[in-house]
């Protein structure tokens, strides 16, 4: 290595993640039913491509993050699977391991399955409720004691 360390760029925080649909309603339909993200009045076409589909823009309103569920024209309805090349999961931190009880609760009531929570230590401790929305895509709560 040559020269002084640069340092790297910085980031400000997360801003979305974008998944793409089979069905855009039904996913933005069931991401607002069950997150609770809300849905800015206008969708965005894909940049480059606009002739390709669109998105909708989901926005949690607390924290400022966002979720854009997308519509491609070529998408040929195949489900999500975290054994492909791509996205494997999405995980939000909750403050305690009550707050994991709170969200089974809520699921259940939502009609959404999940695994219930799981306790571990290995290869750390933590807690995790894990479900899928509706194009299996795996999505994740963790806490981390301590």
């Amino acid at each position: 290595m040559t020269g002084p360390a640069q340092a790297r760029p910085a980031i400000m925080g997360f801003h979305h993640l974008a998944i793409t649909a089979t069905d855009l309603d039904a996913s933005v339909a069931w991401y607002q039913r069950v997150l609770r993200l809300q849905p800015l009045p206008m969708t965005f076409p894909h940049h480059g491509s606009e002739e390709s589909g669109h998105a909708v823009l989901l926005l949690e309103p607390a924290q400022g993050w966002a979720i854009g569920i997308h519509r491609h024209v070529a998408n040929p309805g195949t489900p999500a699977s975290e054994t492909a090349t791509g996205l494997d999961h999405v995980a939000w931190a909750v403050s305690s391991r009550e707050d994991l009880d709170a969200w089974a609760s809520w699921l259940d009531e939502q009609g959404v399955e999940h695994a219930g929570v799981t306790d571990t230590t290995d290869p750390m401790p933590y807690s995790v409720l894990v479900f899928r929305d509706p194009d299996n895509v795996q999505l994740e709560l963790v806490h981390l004691p301590g």
